[in-house]
């Protein structure tokens, strides 16, 4: 409680000190000025990405720094994780947390997070920029002890797809000894995942990850993850393969691994899911009769509000119109699948993924007498299930990549909301047991 205090008297005071500040330029001095009040040179060189050196010009006032460390410095006066709130049905940790698709699901039910990890800088911005700064957010999870993680409820991660090395694994078989999944899994995000479950044992975790985790390694992938969550660390395990496609206009089919620490009534055949394809692109395409939604927040860099309709720089050119054209001409004579999904608002899109940004040929929008256009951004995040009040505070590339990575938040709701009951239900055997070891 008294580090609480103190940090709030800390931010208190430093807030105070740049309400006070006229000059644009000393707002980033004072940010700086307390960001050193407890970090090293060494250590905010590492967190702003430069040398220390620049750190010590920036404090000499030899050179001036950027306003755009500011988000960066705040993010340092914030403790590393929040503290229980009262006013919650249940806390988790976030992760390789994007830019927060999954926790925006859970804070819908009623979660608290009180952890979050992502190492990309730019991931970090927008999560930043869209959570209130409760804590700050780890970096690297694979630098982090789980004893800096505080406890929680539920674990929720979104961990890449790797493969597991068996020459350890092989080496314990042939000379007849027991592996445990740190021998399995070391050197990958999910071994992370495991040690995390492993020293915190929250009542439940949420694992996400694309549909072809199954079939990955010829299988083998899936099936140390598997057992790891099962007879390694003793969860009850549910998984399933759901498509956006019932809650978003897009096919995205992604893998949802559940596991509760105790047994419990889950079933995944009380989810609710809406017919596919009930919800069509007109739904998240921008409106050019008048009734687009200005957001002041967007600074009109994705919609032209004066002419009604979509900055013409989502137009494709020419030039990479006619490429895709006879890219995917190509590919059909020679009876691939390769190719560009051109779309209207009455149809449904394939998956939006991270490499968007360098054609957009997954998902084009027809245009009356002009080439197609990419979505925008904006589009991008409707597309995902994310409210217009989503600050997208990077470039359109940066943004591209992150809601290709996204989850599709309605998704996870749905699933959130099934998770909760048994998330916040006093386990029945946990307080039998209980009463039995008092008598």
């Amino acid at each position: 409680m008294g580090r609480n205090v103190r940090f709030y008297s800390q931010r208190k005071l430093l807030m105070a000190t740049v309400l006070r500040t006229a000059a644009p330029q000393d707002v980033v001095i004072d940010y700086l000025k307390a960001a050193r009040r407890r970090h090293s040179q060494a250590d905010l060189a590492k967190l702003l990405a430069v040398n220390t050196r620049t750190i010590r010009r920036w404090e000499a006032r030899q050179s001036e720094p950027p306003r755009y460390i500011i988000p960066a410095l705040k993010q340092l006066m914030l403790p590393l994780f929040a503290g229980q709130p009262e006013d919650s049905d249940f806390t988790f940790i976030d992760l390789f947390a994007g830019i927060g698709g999954i926790r925006a699901a859970f804070e819908d039910v009623g979660g608290r997070c009180v952890y979050t990890s992502e190492w990309d800088k730019y991931a970090q911005k927008t999560y930043a920029a869209n959570f209130p700064a409760s804590h700050q957010i780890a970096g690297d999870i694979t630098q982090v002890s789980a004893k800096e993680i505080p406890d929680h409820d539920v674990l929720l991660a979104g961990f890449p797809c790797q493969p597991f090395s068996i020459a350890g694994v092989s080496k314990k078989n042939a000379l007849g000894k027991k592996q445990g999944f740190a021998d399995e899994t070391q050197g990958t995000l999910f071994f992370d995942v495991a040690r995390i479950i492993k020293a915190k044992r929250p009542r439940a975790f949420l694992l996400e990850n694309v549909k072809n985790l199954q079939s990955h390694d010829k299988g083998r992938t899936f099936e140390v993850i598997r057992r790891t969550l099962t007879e390694d660390l003793g969860y009850h395990v549910h998984w399933k393969t759901i498509d956006a496609a019932h809650f978003l206009p897009q096919h995205r089919e992604r893998i949802l691994i559940i596991g509760f620490r105790e047994p419990v009534g889950f079933d995944w055949a009380a989810l609710k899911l809406p017919p596919k394809a009930s919800v069509k692109l007109t739904e998240i395409l921008h409106k050019t009769n008048g009734s687009e939604p200005e957001l002041p927040w967007d600074e009109g860099r994705y919609f032209d509000y004066d002419k009604q309709r979509v900055s013409t720089k989502y137009t494709l050119s020419d030039h990479l119109w006619n490429y895709l054209q006879n890219y995917a001409a190509k590919h059909q004579a020679r009876g691939n699948g390769f190719g560009f999904g051109l779309v209207t608002g009455k149809d449904i899109s394939r998956t939006l993924s991270a490499r968007y940004y360098k054609d957009g040929s997954e998902i084009l929008i027809k245009q009356a007498r002009k080439n197609p256009r990419r979505l925008t951004p904006r589009e991008c995040a409707r597309l995902m299930g994310l409210p217009d009040t989503f600050r997208i505070p990077v470039s359109d590339t940066r943004a591209y990549k992150q809601f290709g990575n996204c989850v599709a938040v309605p998704v996870i709701r749905e699933v959130a909301k099934l998770m909760h009951q048994f998330v916040c239900a006093e386990n029945e055997q946990m307080s039998f047991a209980n009463l039995a070891v008092a008598a």
